[in-house]
């Protein structure tokens, strides 16, 4: 099993953003920057959860998100 760099959850949740950033300069508007790390947060989300991105995609797309089980 590999282990990731580091072991904080958050630090690696930001770490595409800020490649984004790199390679393309900027984020071009707040609401751009904001959509991303939305759909970002909602991929992540899933995957902490054991839902694949691309199934998640997939039922967002046809109108029914996932949604973690509340407790």
């Amino acid at each position: 099993m590999r282990v990731p760099a580091d072991n904080n959850g958050s630090e690696r949740d930001i770490r595409m953003i800020k490649l984004r950033q790199k390679v393309s300069g900027c984020l071009r508007t707040l609401t751009g920057a904001r959509q991303f790390c939305a759909i970002r947060s909602y991929l992540s989300t899933a995957t902490k959860h054991g839902i694949p991105q691309f199934s998640a995609l997939v039922q967002l797309a046809e109108g029914r998100p996932w949604m973690p089980a509340t407790t």
